[in-house]
């Protein structure tokens, strides 16, 4: 008997394919003519991960559970390639550049990496009859591992916003992988401990913080405080610009005034803008069935490296919704974490439609043995 497919989740692809062409498109006005039309390139970029879709469908979710440790070895070797030979591109090495194609960008493809090779760990350690305390030990030096390579190599661009995103990617896949709760609060007062000296260093002596860390991370940190005081002219015209919609907005193509990164990092604003609160609540409306959609497949996995995976993609999404939006109305930190399917980006985009292709698979593949 042929196996079904459940192609569900493209209806989820189809409105987020909307939300993102009406923003970009609305944001071309601002945008430099060196760019080209950032909203038709979307558009290609959607047409390509839909083809990437099936291919990962075709190849099943096996296939790259298989090949975790090659992927994931292949994509931590081009993020150490692009600290020797990458281009910097507004004083930071994140991309390769292809002459005639574009950029490919390989962080968004380790968070990819991270999550395959993360799941097909805890899901060995989850097969053991027996979990002891230094298996467990075991199993977080493991991933630890695996997700402290990367974080450096990628720090080092430096792409702070990518590197929180691995670090949510592992926390939330290791709350899901039964270890016992004294970790997680030894963990957390380490990290208050870290947070701690770090932040001593800075406030109480300047000079000797930029000595040990270097000017780039005192500049990140004066960002975060930049923040905290609401200056930034990017952050105060996009306050306004969604202030100022109203229950239905500006109106398509209406955006009244310009902020930077309005069609990657701030996507939110200009689509906010456009559609006001009614437009605010449909988009909060959707992530959330989304999600939700995501959580129901979880909950009917057992043990398997598919669980597992769906549990650092939900993480992730949460996480990059949440941040994202939040920054744009002033909640958060700007950081330059986009907005899932709908910032612009071809790299950003390749890697959430390769993930579809695994939400796809996970659907209707049974629990079996990865090896």
């Amino acid at each position: 008997m042929k196996e079904r497919v459940n192609y569900n989740v493209f209806y989820f692809i189809f409105l987020f394919f909307v939300m993102s062409f009406i923003s970009i498109y609305s944001t071309l006005v601002y945008s430099s003519p060196s760019l080209g039309n950032l909203a038709l390139k979307q558009c290609l970029w959607f047409g390509i991960g839909i083809f990437i879709v099936f291919i990962v469908v075709k190849f099943k979710n096996m296939f790259l559970f298989n090949n975790a440790e090659v992927i994931y070895s292949v994509i931590l070797f081009s993020l150490l390639l692009l600290l020797i030979v990458g281009v910097p591109i507004n004083n930071s090495k994140c991309w390769f550049i292809i002459p005639g194609v574009g950029s490919i960008q390989p962080s968004e493809f380790m968070k990819i990496a991270i999550m395959i090779l993360l799941g097909k760990v805890i899901y060995s350690y989850r097969a053991k009859s027996s979990h002891t305390v230094k298996e467990e030990f075991i199993l977080i030096v493991k991933c630890l591992i695996i997700v402290g390579l990367p974080s450096v190599l990628t720090f080092l661009q430096p792409d702070t916003g990518a590197v929180i995103i691995y670090l949510v990617i592992f926390s939330f896949m290791m709350l899901f992988s039964g270890i016992r709760l004294r970790w997680f609060l030894f963990a957390l007062l380490l990290l208050f401990v870290i947070v701690g000296i770090y932040g001593g260093i800075y406030f109480f002596n300047e000079e000797l913080f930029v000595q040990i860390f270097g000017t780039s991370m005192y500049y990140r940190i004066e960002r975060l405080f930049m923040w905290k005081e609401g200056i930034g002219l990017q952050l105060e015209n996009a306050m306004a610009s969604i202030g100022s919609s109203g229950l239905f907005g500006h109106g398509f193509n209406q955006i009244p005034i310009y902020f930077p990164e309005s069609s990657t990092d701030f996507i939110f604003a200009a689509y906010a803008s456009n559609f006001g609160i009614l437009g605010v609540l449909s988009a909060f409306l959707i992530f959330f069935l989304f999600d939700l959609y995501i959580l129901l497949i979880v909950k009917k996995k057992n043990n398997s490296v598919d669980k597992y995976v769906l549990v650092g993609v939900l993480g992730m999404l949460i996480f990059q919704q949440t941040q994202n939006i939040g920054m744009t109305v002033g909640l958060f930190p700007i950081t330059g974490i986009t907005l899932p399917y709908i910032s612009y980006g071809g790299s950003s985009l390749i890697s959430y439609m390769i993930i579809v292709g695994i939400i796809i698979n996970s659907t209707r593949e049974k629990n079996k043995k990865y090896i």
